[in-house]
């Protein structure tokens, strides 16, 4: 709850702050401008316009910085990152508010407009920033008084563990880890022993990370262990966890990983974010409006493609079905049905070419991808996207892993309507094709981008246009 309100605190003064700075700079251009005395300038607070855009212009700045990920991990934030992130929103804001109102006004001289831009930049940059700088040195504080921290749970207790350990406990800067206990990786009693709790062994990390609240995991392992390496970070990859990795020497002179610098060890990060906060946000509000227009724009083919599926065999007119979404947490997908009732009274199954529990204008839908229309419902309410790895049900995923750990990389993001494996690959017919595909997802996760989502829906409408669907 403190840290939610520490946001909610961050984002009011960030209201307050741009507020100063839009009645500063409206006071400097009707004294600088307009000749307005300082004395008869309060007369000009009356104005109908001016009181609309000093509670509108700071809303539409809280947007933008929420839009950009400011308010996300308040305690975690570099301060030098945010400053340069800050001047960067600042510049784009101040151009955009400078088009969109101040070239509107009448100014009888032209060249005031560079000092327009620059008196409405300047002020958002100092007085917004001033007010970031003070609020996150205040965070820092409350992390070095320990009056917020991060649970955070150590995997291995040898040496290396060991060593981790106390170099913490001698740097006097302190960065709001909270050490809770470590997990044993084998049956030997550790040396970390004396100092943590030994909270069990990784066959319970589901509930030893439930039960102490744990946000961030630390592995450290000796070299001769890194065969388990893998084994770890599948158990981890679906948690909500920051998980960083003690590197060997190699590691980091190659620098071929992010390293963190925590109390002074090198530390890989993990999991860092997939993309950039602000392109998984604009990705979210790129999902909302597409999925929404879809829905209104294309509400006469929705309504003939169910008249169709109704009259083309007995049964509903949507199938739902369970898959499993971001995170590993199950949802009903929503589709057109494409197969005659009880296609499955003896088990799942995949299709097959000329699948005979497929009807006549089921195999016409799916080589136009037409059964995945009603997926946009999917789309709004936050469970799909509209790119991203196409969701599996549990009894494939089930025999998937055990050939394919690296699956669970899939379940980071949310799953698609279309994905890079749908449009080079296709539909796949068995769990080995289904292996085949997950090249394609892995190799969009590591390279995850609003252009490469662009790029995936361009390919899309082209293979519905030729009728390639697999």
């Amino acid at each position: 709850m403190r840290r939610f309100g520490t946001r909610i605190w961050y984002a009011v003064g960030d209201y307050m702050a741009t507020t100063m700075s839009w009645l500063v700079f409206f006071s400097f251009r009707k004294i600088h401008f307009e000749n307005v005395n300082f004395k008869y300038l309060s007369s000009s607070f009356k104005d109908p316009n001016f009181l609309k855009g000093i509670i509108l212009i700071p809303l539409l700045w809280c947007i933008a910085f929420t839009i950009f990920g400011f308010y996300k991990d308040i305690y975690r934030k570099s301060r030098m990152k945010e400053l340069i992130n800050t001047l960067i929103v600042i510049l784009l804001g101040s151009l955009f508010l400078f088009f969109s109102l101040i070239t509107d006004d009448i100014i009888k001289d032209y060249s005031n407009l560079s000092t327009s831009f620059l008196m409405l930049m300047s002020t958002h940059v100092f007085i917004v920033i001033s007010y970031r700088m003070l609020f996150l040195g205040f965070c820092k504080k409350q992390l070095e008084n320990s009056k917020v921290s991060f649970n955070t749970l150590i995997i291995g207790g040898n040496q290396k563990a060991l060593e981790l350990y106390e170099e913490i406990q001698e740097k006097s800067n302190y960065l709001g880890n909270n050490y809770v206990g470590f997990v044993q990786i084998n049956g030997n009693k550790t040396p970390l022993d004396k100092y943590l709790s030994n909270l069990g062994k990784l066959n319970a990390i589901d509930e030893i990370l439930k039960k102490h609240n744990i946000e961030e995991v630390i592995i450290a392992i000796e070299s001769s262990e890194h065969a388990l390496l893998n084994e770890i970070i599948y158990e981890l990859v679906n948690k909500k966890l920051f998980i960083k990795i003690i590197p060997d020497i190699y590691d980091i002179v190659t620098g071929a990983v992010k390293v963190s610098n925590v109390f002074g060890t090198a530390l890989i990060e993990v999991f860092p974010d997939l993309i950039p906060q602000w392109q998984k946000n604009f990705k979210r509000i790129i999902d909302i409006i597409g999925s929404a227009s879809f829905l209104l724009l294309f509400s006469p083919l929705y309504i003939y493609i169910a008249l169709r599926v109704k009259f083309s065999s007995p049964g509903p007119i949507f199938y739902l079905q369970e898959r499993v979404g971001v995170h590993n947490k199950p949802f009903k997908i929503i589709k057109f049905r494409s197969m005659r009732i009880n296609a499955e009274k003896a088990g799942p199954a995949l299709t097959q070419d000329n699948d005979p529990r497929i009807t006549a204008w089921g195999n016409t839908m799916r080589k136009l991808r037409l059964d995945e229309l009603p997926q946009f419902f999917n789309v709004l309410i936050g469970q799909m996207s509209i790119v991203g790895p196409r969701p599996e049900r549990q009894f494939f995923i089930d025999q998937i892993l055990p050939r394919a750990p690296h699956y669970k990389y899939l379940q980071k993001v949310r799953p698609g309507i279309t994905s890079l494996g749908q449009v080079k690959y296709g539909y796949a017919d068995n769990v080995d094709q289904m292996i085949k595909r997950l090249k394609y997802d892995i190799l969009y996760i590591e390279n995850m981008s609003l252009g490469l989502d662009l790029k995936i829906l361009f390919f899309t409408v082209f293979t519905v246009i030729k009728g390639k669907g697999k």
